[in-house]
């Protein structure tokens, strides 16, 4: 009976550990799929500035590096700006790098939310490196994406940096393309802490059970004329976190493709880029003031 026993949890365990290797491997392909699809969208692109991140704060800024996580005992420096001469706490924003990694425009665009009275923390998910063409970015891209697990320690470590070390009273996240799908992430791995979450055309989340802890309130973009995420896959989103009771706002630009406010690249759409910023800043100022 004892040997039974032992052979049925042995198979018990095996099982188990089949399934997560099973969730494992799928997530795999997952990220594979949407790293070559960003790839594909990004093979005629260049990092240069553009009138999104290349627009002066509204206010005068600070701004330095700080070492705000340490992975593998190894410090994580990432771009801080604030407004200068401003005594009382901010809220705070982590800012998430687009697929080229955290560039000088992704650097711009930190001090143009810190001029909109935020403590905007620029993380860093490619260990401190950035690509200057398509090809170097597909591999810093593949290669994150291999290491889930220290991303979210490195978000969740932002996190505590602005409000242990910053000592802010509320955090929001937003991100573009590649650093559009960690926000989400973000707000997954902080589903009960963070404040507000928005998402510029990133890998979304469908599952039900994977959303129902979000707390915050959610706004997204989306070009129209975007291949790599579909509408179906928006209208999901959309749709499960409606039933699900969750705060969301999604917006979709007909004649927008792809990385349409990026920072950096050669998407720039200035009638999406100029609305999604004006309603980024109205929803940041609403959630975190």
């Amino acid at each position: 009976m004892m040997r039974i026993k032992m052979k049925l949890f042995n198979v018990y365990l095996c099982l188990i550990t089949l399934g997560f290797l099973a969730i494992g491997c799928s997530q795999e392909k997952k990220d594979d799929s949407f790293t070559d699809k960003m790839s594909e969208q990004h093979k005629d692109d260049k990092p240069v500035a553009n009138a999104s991140g290349n627009t002066e704060p509204s206010l005068p800024v600070e701004s330095r590096w700080v070492n705000y996580a340490e992975l593998d005992g190894q410090a994580v420096k990432g771009y801080l700006a604030y407004p200068k001469n401003v005594s009382n706490r901010l809220p705070g924003i982590i800012v998430i790098h687009e697929w080229w990694g955290l560039n000088d425009n992704i650097e711009m665009m930190t001090r143009r939310l810190a001029g909109e009275g935020f403590e905007a923390l620029a993380v860093d998910l490619y260990g401190g490196k950035s690509a200057d063409t398509p090809e170097g970015a597909r591999e810093l891209m593949s290669q994150s994406m291999q290491h889930r697990q220290a991303n979210i320690d490195n978000l969740r470590q932002a996190y505590q940096y602005l409000v242990e070390n910053r000592k802010v009273p509320r955090v929001g996240s937003i991100g573009w393309c590649f650093g559009g799908g960690w926000s989400l992430q973000t707000a997954l791995a902080l589903p009960d802490k963070l404040d507000a979450t928005v998402i510029y055309y990133g890998q979304l989340v469908t599952d039900p059970q994977e959303l129902k802890p979000l707390q915050m309130p959610i706004l997204a973009f989306f070009g129209g004329q975007d291949p790599s995420i579909s509408q179906e896959t928006i209208n999901r989103f959309r749709t499960v976190l409606d039933s699900l009771g969750k705060s969301v706002d999604v917006k979709v630009y007909d004649d927008a493709n792809h990385a349409f406010a990026n920072p950096s690249g050669t998407r720039y759409n200035e009638m999406a880029a100029t609305d999604s910023w004006q309603r980024t800043i109205s929803f940041l100022n609403k959630e975190l003031k």
